[in-house]
């Protein structure tokens, strides 16, 4: 059997997610008292007691879900379920700072940091309005990124994810945005639609927040991940922690190759993804790219319990 750990990114809170892990096991607390001791805030009252509204915030949601995911970490090492177990790690978008937190390549602390600042920098990035997200689901890669081209006519509009076979999102200004959910119609798309989000992420136009990421990330100190990390803009794993933080500067503005990314691990002998931490949105996707593995999702004290076993 071999393992990859993977880490969802945002649209996966909800309010409430990781307190029964913190009141199961006292690592995951330590780890939500840790983040919230990082950004001198009770981040951990607004994930469990909070308005999912506020949650929702880039800001907040980027560092929680990465303490809710780190809280499933330090539940499975109290299991005896830790990284030595494991061929590589990965991450959706803000998942990947959660992959390296995991695998020790930054502190939880700096980790919260990165990710307060990262989300600050998106919103800024963009006036709220003028940017979207669309997902395109029913077209493959090459037609949507077909759609996005034809659509942009001057304006920023490119593939922000590739998810799966039939899943990409388009990103940009929204003119070209709405463009492209006609032509995709067009193209023979199920569906096209507008996604709920404040700020359009991973194109162009967040070329600001790749550079408050760049300044960010020369103050934090990095190690070599103890897995591999297979990265959003190659699809392929790297440890070299240089290249680690050119990559994550990339990610700001570049795609997010989901599907490259785990048919790359399949490839090369994986056979279990497991899910840490909040919701089940890259099993649904690990399904649909890589049928012949197994998908846990590993959010819950249940679940923790149930993959040990198995």
């Amino acid at each position: 059997m071999s393992i990859a750990f993977v880490f969802p990114g945002q649209g996966a809170q909800t309010v409430g997610m990781g307190r029964a892990l913190a009141e199961a096991y006292p690592d995951a607390q330590a780890v939500f008292d840790e983040v919230d001791d990082a950004l001198g805030e009770k981040l951990s009252a607004l994930i469990w007691e909070g308005d999912i509204e506020t949650l929702t915030l880039t800001q907040n949601a980027q560092p929680a879900l990465m303490a809710t995911s780190m809280a499933a970490i330090r539940a499975l090492a109290a299991e005896g379920v830790g990284m030595e177990r494991l061929s590589f790690v990965a991450g959706h978008s803000l998942g990947e700072y959660s992959a390296l937190a995991a695998a020790g390549t930054f502190s939880i602390a700096d980790t919260a940091r990165l990710l307060r600042t990262r989300g600050l920098a998106m919103q800024r990035a963009v006036p709220v309005g003028e940017g979207a997200m669309a997902a395109v689901l029913g077209l493959d890669f090459d037609t949507a990124t077909d759609v996005a081209a034809r659509a942009a006519q001057g304006q920023v509009c490119q593939i922000a994810n590739e998810n799966d076979p039939a899943q990409n999102v388009v990103s940009g200004e929204k003119g070209a945005v709405e463009r492209a959910i006609v032509l995709a119609k067009e193209a023979g798309a199920k569906r096209a639609l507008m996604l709920p989000v404040s700020a359009p992420f991973h194109c162009a136009l967040m070329a600001p927040a790749a550079k408050e990421m760049a300044q960010a990330l020369e103050e934090v100190e990095m190690s070599a991940p103890q897995v591999p990390l297979v990265a959003n803009v190659l699809g392929t794993a790297v440890e070299d922690p240089a290249r680690i933080k050119e990559l994550l500067i990339d990610q700001v503005t570049g795609q997010v190759r989901w599907k490259t990314s785990v048919e790359w691990m399949a490839a090369q002998g994986v056979t279990e993804f497991w899910e840490i931490g909040a919701g089940k949105a890259l099993s649904g996707m690990i399904r649909r790219i890589a049928k012949d593995s197994v998908s846990r999702a590993i959010g819950t004290p249940e679940d923790i319990k149930a993959a040990v076993n198995a």
